[in-house]
């Protein structure tokens, strides 16, 4: 790839140079203390990783009945850092919703996110089947969650499941325009959800990179020949996983620029952007 030029703004920087981090999170997880929870602290992680925009998710807002306030608090920061782009929570469950997700339009979001397990939603249910129509109609990506811990790390309280392949294809199915991102998915599960759904269907689907496995295993290099590079967006899961993994993956692959530009921006700028 073309060499950065550290005096240049993510504003200017072409998109064949960007690196875009569509699964970030700011604030405190609620069952362990985690370090780099911060804006300051986020911020500095993507200074050092070279990456040049986040998508970001207040975490708490992940597990609150309420999500508002976080939105708010969301929208503040992002306002004072430029890199950061906001990714408020939307709970389909609560009749405020349809307002919220106007105020998030009204902000210009790249993205809303829902994660009905932690809800205490039916993923394929009428709710986020709802939210799902109402998203496809402002033309607003959805990014769901697959799972933010294995389950070597979870704790006693954080026991939502795992979206399963099922719920995705009922999702993608719910509305011919919404637009889904998933993070933290499996190569097998974008395997089933890929191989399971219409060629219309699966292209309105994107995955991240954070949870597939790089070499040696050469999971994500499987993908990006046999699905193609077009499915597939950067993301971190910062700062529940470390920023560097992801990075590291894109670096031990023997791919070309142009593979790699579409996965670190490009199908972000032209496939999924509102």
């Amino acid at each position: 790839m073309e060499e950065r030029r550290e005096h240049l703004s993510p504003r200017r920087l072409s998109h064949g140079l960007m690196r875009i981090d569509v699964n970030a999170f700011l604030g405190a997880y609620p069952h362990r203390r985690t370090p780099g929870t911060t804006p300051d602290a986020l911020v500095g992680a993507m200074e050092r990783t070279s990456i040049d925009q986040a998508w970001v998710s207040h975490l708490p807002s992940v597990f609150s009945a309420d999500p508002s306030s976080g939105n708010a608090w969301l929208y503040e920061v992002a306002s004072r850092e430029r890199r950061l782009r906001p990714v408020p929570a939307i709970h389909p469950g609560r009749s405020d919703w349809q307002a919220r997700l106007k105020e998030a339009g009204d902000h210009r979001v790249p993205a809303v996110r829902c994660d009905p397990a932690y809800y205490g939603l039916d993923p394929a249910g009428p709710e986020i089947r709802m939210l799902a129509s109402a998203c496809g109609a402002a033309r607003l990506p959805l990014l769901v969650a697959v799972r933010l811990e294995d389950a070597r790390q979870r704790q006693p309280a954080d026991t939502a499941p795992e979206l399963s392949g099922a719920a995705l294809r009922a999702l993608v199915r719910s509305d011919g325009n919404v637009r889904v991102i998933v993070t933290h998915a499996d190569r097998a599960l974008i395997e089933e959800v890929h191989f399971g759904s219409t060629p219309a269907e699966a292209a309105r689907v994107w995955w991240d990179i954070s949870w597939i496995w790089g070499p040696w295993e050469d999971h994500l290099a499987t993908l990006l020949d046999t699905i193609g590079p077009e499915r597939f967006v950067f993301g971190t899961g910062q700062p529940l996983r470390l920023p560097e993994a992801s990075v590291a993956k894109l670096d031990l692959l023997d791919v070309s620029a142009d593979v790699r530009a579409k996965v670190e921006s490009e199908n972000v700028v032209r496939g999924i952007g509102p």
